[in-house]
């Protein structure tokens, strides 16, 4: 009984929560590595994809919620639920915008060709689903966390 949580439940392992902060870590540079080179190069091309569609062009800013702070919540495990939604919303509104016609295609190697984008979606849902795990700033039993 060692390993009992404080409502009775088992306490998930060590390597349970080692696995959560890899793919935690994992998404967040990733994902941080987009939103820095949108800090350094602008987001022109994201307005104008999203005045295209007919939103207002400050919309296009959000795109550093979704690529700068919600990876950073991620990598420190802070409202990590909510900052695993944010990405997999960003990833849905850059698929939306950006790469609609490319949902059902293969690209020269066989590959979806949305992989990329395919990883990071599916990989934020799981973190949404698993939660940050005990190696994190929130602590392993926060309702957002």
């Amino acid at each position: 009984m060692a390993n009992l949580s404080i409502t009775g439940a088992r306490a998930p392992s060590a390597a349970f929560d080692l696995g959560r902060l890899l793919l935690r870590v994992t998404v967040g540079v990733l994902m941080l590595l987009h939103g820095i080179a949108k800090i350094t190069g602008g987001v022109g091309f994201i307005v104008d994809a999203v005045t295209k569609a007919g939103l207002p062009a400050p919309f296009g800013y959000l795109v550093y919620v979704g690529e700068v702070l919600a990876p950073i919540l991620l990598i420190i495990g802070l409202w990590t639920r909510a900052a695993a939604i944010i990405v997999v919303i960003d990833i849905i509104v850059a698929i939306a915008l950006v790469h609609a016609g490319e949902l059902f295609t293969l690209n020269d190697t066989g590959g979806w060709s949305l992989e990329l984008q395919g990883l990071y979606l599916f990989g934020a849902l799981a973190i949404a689903l698993l939660g940050a795990g005990r190696y994190s700033l929130g602590g392993l039993y926060g309702r957002w966390n």
